[in-house]
C-alpha cells in the first residue's frame, strides 16, 4: 500500500547499487511487413512467428488467453499497439554482452521471419502505412490508450502505431549521481535527436523532418521534456512530479480502468471509487511510472528514450555512446551541460527534429556537440576498459558514430537518398 510521498522516495532509494554492479539494458523496437503486399502484419501472423520463436526456447506470456508476449531468461519479447515488436534485453555487465544478445536475437528473428514471409523494418517512424491501415490486437490495454490518449496530444496514435525507438536503461549509485546524470541525459535530448535521427520518410514520401518520430513525441499525451527535468531534481522531486500527474489507467485484477480524471494524489487518497477506493501497490506505481511518457524517466533506474530506431549495424552505438559518458565519464561530462541554458536546449529540443545537425545550441550546432560528446564517451569506454575475447573494448561500438559525425549524414539521410531514387520499397527493408 502507497499512500505517502516518503514511500514513493524510499521506492527510488531502493534502485541505489554500487557502482560495479550497475547494469545495462537495452530495448529496441522493430516493423514487421508482410513480403507480399507491403502491409503491416496482422496479430494472427504475430501468433505464427511467436509460435516459432517457441523453437528457440522462448516461453509464451498470455493475456486472457491471448499470447501478447515471449520471455526467456531475463528477457522480453513485448507486443506494441500496430504489432510492432519490442526486444526488452537482459541486465547485462557491458556493451559486448549487450551487443552479442542482440545479434543472437536477430539470428533468431530472421530465422523466423524468412519463413513467414516478413519483412523487417529499422525505422523511428513507419516509412509505409497511413495510421487507419495498422492492424491492432487484443492487448488490453491499448484499446484504452487509443480511446484516451489522443485527448491529451494530437500525434498521440502515431506515436503507438508508427513508432519504433531504441531505449538504454541505466543505473545509479546515490541520489546525487542520479541527479548529475538526470540532468546529463535531459540536456543532450537534442544532440540524440540529431544523431540517432531515422525516420525521414513517412506514407512513402519524404516527411521534411530528420526524425518524424521525435516531432511526434513531442505532440504525444504525456510526452515531451518538462522544464522541470533541468533543474537538480531530486527523489523528492520527482515523487512530487510523479504523484500529481494524471492517470493513464488502473489494473484492477484482470481488467484495466480508465484514469483520465484523477491523479496518482487521488489514488493515494483512497478517491477512485471504480477501485473501491483502495490504496495503490507497489505494482500500480510501477505501471503509472511507465505511463508518463517524456523523454528521460525515473522507475528504479533510468530510462534513456530519445533515440530513432536504428539498423542491426548501429543498435549497439547509442548504448555504447551514452554508456561512455554515464559510466565512464561522468564528471567530464556534466562539467560541459552544466553551463547549458535550459530555455535553449528546450529551442533545441524543438528544432532537431527537422533540423538535425543545423540546429544550434549555446552558440554551436549539433554537430560539434555530437563530436565533443563522442571524444568524451570515447574516453569514457576507455577508462572502464572492458575487453572482448578479442582484447577490443567498448569503444569499437562508436565507429558507427564516428563515421556519422565525419561525414554528417545520418541514417535519416541515408533513407531519403536511397529510397529518393527510385521509391522502392525494397529500399525500405532491412538486408
Amino acid at each position: 500500500m502507497i499512500n505517502s510521498k516518503e514511500q514513493i522516495i524510499e521506492y527510488f532509494k531502493s534502485g541505489i547499487k554500487k557502482s560495479e554492479n550497475f547494469k545495462i539494458g537495452i530495448e529496441h523496437e522493430k516493423f514487421l511487413f508482410n513480403n507480399d503486399n507491403n502491409k503491416r502484419v496482422n496479430y494472427s501472423k504475430i501468433k505464427e512467428m511467436f509460435k516459432a520463436l517457441l523453437e528457440f526456447g522462448w516461453n509464451p506470456i498470455l493475456e486472457k488467453k491471448n499470447i501478447i508476449g515471449l520471455n526467456k531468461g531475463g528477457k522480453n519479447i513485448t507486443l506494441e499497439p500496430g504489432n510492432q515488436i519490442e526486444l526488452s534485453g537482459d541486465k547485462l555487465q557491458n556493451i559486448h554482452e549487450a551487443c552479442a544478445e542482440s545479434q543472437d536475437y536477430l539470428f533468431e528473428l530472421r530465422q523466423v521471419t524468412q519463413r513467414l514471409d516478413i519483412n523487417i523494418v529499422s525505422a523511428g517512424f513507419d516509412p509505409i502505412s497511413k495510421l487507419d491501415e495498422i492492424p491492432n490486437n487484443p492487448k488490453q490495454r491499448y484499446k484504452l490508450m487509443t480511446k484516451d490518449m489522443p485527448l491529451g496530444g494530437e500525434l498521440s496514435l502515431d506515436m503507438m502505431y508508427r513508432t519504433c525507438g531504441t531505449q538504454l536503461n541505466i543505473d545509479y549509485s546515490s541520489e546525487e549521481d542520479f541527479i548529475k546524470k538526470f540532468k546529463i541525459v535531459n540536456s543532450i535530448v537534442p544532440i540524440s535527436v540529431a544523431l540517432f535521427a531515422n525516420s525521414s520518410i513517412i506514407e512513402k514520401k519524404k516527411s521534411n523532418y530528420l526524425s518524424y518520430r521525435s516531432k511526434v513525441w513531442q505532440n504525444t499525451s504525456r510526452g515531451g521534456l518538462p522544464k522541470l527535468f533541468f533543474e537538480n531534481l531530486d527523489f523528492e522531486k520527482y515523487a512530487e512530479f510523479v504523484i500529481n500527474f494524471p492517470i493513464l489507467f488502473i489494473q484492477n485484477n484482470d481488467t484495466y480502468i480508465s484514469g483520465k480524471k484523477y491523479t496518482f494524489k487521488n489514488f493515494m487518497d483512497g478517491k477512485i471509487n471504480e477501485v473501491g477506493n483502495r490504496f495503490p501497490s507497489e505494482s500500480d506505481l510501477a505501471t503509472h511510472l511507465s505511463t508518463i511518457f517524456t523523454e528521460n524517466r525515473l522507475k528504479k533506474y533510468i530510462e534513456l528514450r530519445s533515440m530513432d530506431t536504428c539498423g542491426w549495424d548501429c543498435l549497439c552505438a547509442g548504448p555504447a555512446f551514452n554508456i561512455g559518458m554515464l559510466y565512464g565519464n561522468l564528471d567530464e561530462v556534466y562539467e560541459i551541460i552544466s553551463k547549458w541554458d535550459k530555455s535553449k536546449i528546450i529551442n533545441a529540443y524543438l528544432e532537431a527534429p527537422q533540423k538535425g545537425f543545423n540546429t544550434q545550441l549555446m552558440g554551436k550546432d549539433l554537430l560539434y556537440w555530437a563530436s565533443a560528446l563522442l571524444n568524451l564517451s570515447k574516453k569514457g569506454l576507455e577508462n572502464r576498459d572492458i575487453s572482448n575475447r578479442h582484447g577490443k573494448n567498448e569503444t569499437i561500438f562508436l565507429d558507427h558514430l564516428q563515421k556519422v559525425i565525419e561525414n554528417k549524414t545520418t541514417s535519416a539521410d541515408h533513407m531519403i537518398s536511397k529510397f529518393s531514387k527510385n521509391e522502392d520499397l525494397s529500399e525500405l527493408y532491412d538486408k
